[in-house]
């Protein structure tokens, strides 16, 4: 019998951040790819125009480098209510982290 939508015959399904196991093969598999010829692809990339090197470098990335997401810090403190004190406190605190990262 055919589920409803939104139902699934796994109501605990696949655990969030999961990866798929297609695209956990395919970028293992394009992986493999660019370093076993990368001789090859480099010679190739060198006969290249610049503009096209880099249009192709760009892309092969995609597949080889996780992708960043970008991170929204969301405060609800109102900075004006703090002490100089306080807010010495913070800048060194973030600066500790931004130089450890």
């Amino acid at each position: 019998m055919a589920q409803r939508k939104g139902q699934t015959g796994n109501p605990n399904g696949r655990p969030k951040g999961t990866p798929n196991k297609v695209t956990t093969d395919l970028r293992t598999w394009i992986n493999e790819i660019l370093n076993n010829n990368r001789r090859q692809i480099t010679n190739d990339l060198k006969k290249l125009e610049p503009y096209q090197r880099i249009a192709i470098f760009e892309k092969l990335l995609g597949y080889a480098l996780p992708k960043l997401q970008s991170v929204e810090a969301k405060l609800d403190i109102d900075l004006n209510a703090l002490s100089d004190t306080q807010l010495d406190m913070i800048i060194t605190e973030l600066s500790k982290q931004i130089e450890h990262d």
